[in-house]
C-alpha cells in the first residue's frame, strides 16, 4: 500500500494553517477535514506535525551540473539528485558540459535513465548548441528534443556561444519545438585568463580581472538577436547591475527574454577573494556589493525571472590548489533555499509564495517541465517540500549528500532547513533525511519508467 502522509496545521505559501494530505500521488485534500479523506487504516497514515512550516512546490532547478558521464570523481547523478532532494527538489536540469557532451540524443536519454533510475529527482537533459561546445557547428538540437529525453533547454553552459551567426541558427532552430537558448554570457576575448571580477579588490590582490561589460555585452547582443528572429532566450547566472538594466530594457519592449540568478551573486562578494581561497572562484565571478544589490532588486521586481542553483562540484584536488590552477564552480543545491530565505525573505523583499514562483513555477515553466511548478491544489501532483524556517543549521559541507565538498558557505548559519521532500508523493527526504533506497520496487508506481 502506498504510504499516505497528512501535514497538520501547515502553511501552504506561507498562508493560513490547514492540513493537507498527500495520498496516491497527488495532493488528495485540504483542509481541517483533510484526513478524513485518507484510505488508509490510521496506522497507515503518517501524520507530520508542520505547525510553523511552509509548504511550497517542489523546487526545480534549471542549471545542474551532475557531471556523469565522465566525471564521476565529483559527482554522479545518484549523488547529485539525492543533493536536489535534500534541498527541496524536485526536477533538476542537468548540464550538457558532460563527458562526452550532450549533444546527441543518445547521451541525453543516457542522462534522462540515469536520472529516472536513481529517483531522487526529476532529471531533465539539457543539451548542447554546438557539437562539443565547440561553437562552431549547431549540435543536434531537433533529434534531442524528438528524443524521449524531450530535451527543451539548450546551452554550451561553461562557454559562451559567442559566434553571432550560430547564435542566431539556434534561436531560429529551437522555435519549431518551442525550446530555450540559455546563454553563457561571457565575451571571451575580454576575459581570456581573467581569474575574478575587475575592480578595487582584484587590483589591491592582483588577480586578473574580469570585466562586467563581459557579460553584458553578450546579454545586449542576444536580447536584440532574440528579438529579430522571435525566439525565447535565457540569460544564465546573471551576476551585474548593468545585465540587470539590459534584462529591464528588453522586457520593456516585449522581447521573450528570461534571466537567472544563483544563490552565491545573492548572498557573496568578491571581498571573499581576498583570503586567495579557491572555494571563492566562479563562473562568472563574484561581484561588487552594488552588483549585489542590484540582482537583489532585480529578483524581488520580477527582472529576473528565478533562482538557479548552478551547482558546480569539484574533486578536493580540482579546488584545494592555488587559486589560478582551480576550477571554476560552487555547489548550491542544497542551501539555496536558505540563501534565498536569508537575502529575500527574511529581508522583507519577498513572500514565500514569490519564493515559490522564482524556484518552482517559473523554472518549471522556463524549461516546460510537466508536473512541477504547479500550485498546492486538490487533484495536483504532490511534487512539493515542507520547509521549517524557524530552524538555523550551520553549513558542514562534509556532512551533506552532494559527493564534492566545495561549498562556499561552510561554517556559516543559514536559516531554514527542509524538511520532507515529496517526488509525486513518494517522500525522497523525511525529517531533514533522504530516504534511502528512493527506487525500491514498492514505490514503482511513483517513478518515471524509462
Amino acid at each position: 500500500m502506498t504510504a499516505q502522509y497528512l501535514l497538520k496545521d501547515v502553511r501552504p505559501l506561507g498562508g493560513e494553517p490547514t492540513d493537507v494530505l498527500v495520498a496516491g500521488g497527488l495532493v488528495a485534500a485540504i483542509g481541517p477535514d483533510a484526513g478524513d479523506a485518507s484510505e488508509n487504516a490510521p496506522d497507515d497514515l503518517e501524520v507530520i506535525d508542520a505547525t510553523g512550516m511552509v509548504l511550497l512546490p517542489g523546487l526545480v532547478d534549471l542549471h545542474t551540473h551532475l557531471r556523469e558521464p565522465g566525471r564521476e570523481d565529483a559527482e554522479t547523478i545518484a549523488s547529485g539528485t539525492r543533493a536536489g532532494a535534500a534541498g527541496g527538489f524536485t526536477a533538476v536540469h542537468a548540464m550538457a558540459n558532460t563527458t562526452p557532451t550532450q549533444d546527441t540524443a543518445g547521451v541525453v536519454e543516457q542522462v534522462w535513465r540515469l536520472g529516472a533510475q536513481a529517483g531522487w529527482t526529476d532529471v531533465h537533459p539539457v543539451g548542447a548548441v554546438s557539437v562539443g561546445l565547440a561553437g562552431e557547428h549547431l549540435a543536434e538540437l531537433g533529434a534531442m528534443a524528438d528524443s524521449a529525453a524531450r530535451v527543451r533547454v539548450f546551452s554550451d553552459d561553461g562557454k559562451c556561444v559567442h559566434d553571432p551567426v550560430l547564435m542566431r541558427r539556434a534561436l531560429e532552430y529551437v522555435k519549431a519545438f518551442d525550446g530555450v537558448i540559455a546563454q553563457h554570457a561571457q565575451e571571451p576575448r575580454l576575459t581570456q585568463g581573467a581569474q575574478m571580477h575587475e575592480g578595487v579588490v582584484s587590483a589591491e590582490i592582483g588577480l586578473a580581472g574580469w570585466p562586467a561589460v563581459a557579460e553584458e555585452a553578450i546579454i545586449a547582443r542576444d536580447v536584440l538577436l532574440a528579438e529579430h528572429v522571435g525566439s525565447r532566450l535565457h540569460v544564465c547566472h546573471l551576476s551585474t547591475a548593468g545585465s540587470v538594466e539590459i534584462i529591464r530594457w528588453a522586457k520593456s519592449r516585449g522581447i521573450a527574454v528570461t534571466a537567472e540568478v544563483t544563490p552565491h551573486h545573492l548572498v557573496l562578494t568578491d571581498e571573499e577573494a581576498r583570503g586567495y581561497d579557491p572555494v571563492f572562484k566562479v563562473n562568472p565571478p563574484l561581484r561588487t556589493q552594488a552588483d549585489v544589490d542590484a540582482v537583489r532588486e532585480g529578483l524581488a521586481d520580477g527582472t529576473i525571472d528565478i533562482v538557479a542553483t548552478d551547482h558546480a562540484p569539484h574533486t578536493r584536488e580540482d579546488k584545494d590548489c592555488e587559486w589560478a590552477a582551480a576550477a571554476f564552480g560552487m555547489t548550491g543545491l542544497e542551501t539555496a533555499l536558505s540563501v534565498v530565505q536569508q537575502t529575500m525573505v527574511d529581508t522583507g523583499r519577498m513572500t514565500w509564495a514569490d519564493v515559490a514562483r522564482v524556484l518552482s513555477t517559473n523554472p518549471a515553466r522556463i524549461g516546460r517541465v510537466e508536473g512541477h511548478g504547479r500550485p498546492i491544489a486538490v487533484g495536483e501532483p504532490a511534487n512539493l517540500v515542507l520547509v521549517d524556517p524557524d530552524q538555523r543549521r550551520v553549513v558542514e559541507p562534509a556532512r551533506q549528500a552532494t559527493a564534492s565538498t566545495n561549498s562556499p558557505l561552510r561554517g556559516r548559519e543559514l536559516p531554514g532547513a527542509v524538511v520532507a521532500t515529496f517526488l509525486r508523493g513518494r517522500a525522497t527526504v523525511l525529517d531533514g533525511v533522504p530516504q534511502d533506497d528512493p527506487a525500491d520496487p514498492r514505490y514503482a508506481a511513483g517513478r518515471v519508467t524509462p
